[in-house]
């Protein structure tokens, strides 16, 4: 398996990205390609490159944060974000990882992967493990801002695949985010997707409210994009809070001799971070499209980069991508009309 790596993209590379990317090696057995300027590479990585079996594609250019994802990828073919989609797309890797422009990552895989046929809009699938017993799928999680009702339908679907897939739940349980767990409450879009969801062949267990996605009702998550990332960049922040909670712990407690008293709180709040902490998971998948991509946070340090290549890893092992194929061709996973899919809302 050979994993390709944006060796450019986010606030630590590349010095961060590859240390991931070797550290990834290592642990998972995995080819890893590292894409970016081949001169800066070479140094980072040279000591590694015959005994890992690791390789350096060059890419000129590179997309930043701020620039206009459409824009950039349209003027920067040379950028590691389209060069290693690219090298997706001709076979020469089984995945691509990028914590660079989500944006760009996102433009850059429809225009030169394409969506698998009969989806609407691919979507972004984030693992939230804050209850430990019960991990939750959260679509979608940032790509798709204004979605219509038959667009969620389409998401559900999507993680209903991943989820029984990849994390082996035989019937997973679907819910939509909504503002009450009465069918009547939410908004147009919420109501109406609720309709559809009701008359679909997925395991749909109503609505859930934001508390609830920490309770276990349910294994995916349905939202729009919106939405969903609000929900997940305010866990991140949780996770940050707490991390610098418990190095103040650490500092207070050691200068007060109060180590013992600390490991007990240590134990507890520890669980907790290690569990909201986006490091853990590494990244999320973007379903829908012809290749396994994931879209690592743009603060991601070797640790995260490491947790995104195996989550790579584990797309690949269980071809997600050939999953959803079988699935919009054999079942009511289908293409809406406009009528079907809501009309306007949304």
């Amino acid at each position: 398996m050979n994993i390709a790596i944006d060796a450019a993209g986010g606030e630590y590379a590349p010095h961060e990205i590859v240390k991931g990317a070797v550290k990834a090696a290592q642990d998972f057995q995995v080819n890893i390609t590292l894409v970016g300027r081949k001169d800066i590479l070479y140094v980072q990585a040279s000591r590694y490159l015959k005994k890992l079996d690791m390789h350096i594609v060059d890419a000129s250019q590179i997309i930043e944060d701020d620039e206009s994802p459409i824009e950039a990828v349209q003027s920067k073919p040379d950028s590691s974000i389209a060069v290693g989609i690219n090298l997706v797309r001709a076979g020469e890797a089984d995945a691509f990882v990028s914590a660079g422009n989500t944006g760009a990552v996102l433009y850059s895989a429809l225009a030169n992967l394409g969506r698998i046929e009969g989806i609407e809009r691919p979507a972004i699938g984030s693992i939230i493990s804050v209850n430990a017993a019960a991990p939750v799928l959260l679509i979608d999680s940032g790509a798709n801002a204004n979605c219509r009702p038959g667009h969620l339908v389409q998401f559900a679907h999507l993680g209903a695949i991943y989820t029984r897939e990849v994390m082996g739940i035989a019937s997973p349980r679907v819910a939509l985010l909504s503002n009450g767990e009465e069918e009547t409450k939410g908004n147009r879009l919420t109501r109406e997707t609720h309709g559809l969801l009701k008359r679909t062949d997925l395991n749909f267990v109503g609505n859930v409210e934001g508390h609830g996605i920490v309770r276990g009702i349910a294994d995916v998550i349905v939202t729009d994009g919106f939405t969903g990332n609000i929900v997940l960049k305010t866990l991140e922040a949780l996770g940050d809070t707490f991390l610098k909670l418990r190095n103040i712990g650490h500092v207070f407690a050691g200068s007060h001799r109060m180590e013992s008293s600390h490991q007990v709180f240590e134990t507890g709040l520890g669980s907790l971070i290690k569990r909201i902490d986006y490091r853990e998971s590494g990244g999320a998948c973007l379903l829908g499209v012809n290749g396994d991509v994931i879209i690592a946070h743009g603060r991601s340090q070797a640790k995260a980069i490491r947790n995104a290549i195996g989550l790579a890893k584990q797309s690949v092992d269980h071809d997600v991508c050939q999953m959803i194929r079988e699935h919009t061709a054999t079942s009511s996973f289908q293409r809406m009309d406009s009528a079907e899919a809501g009309g306007e809302a949304g």
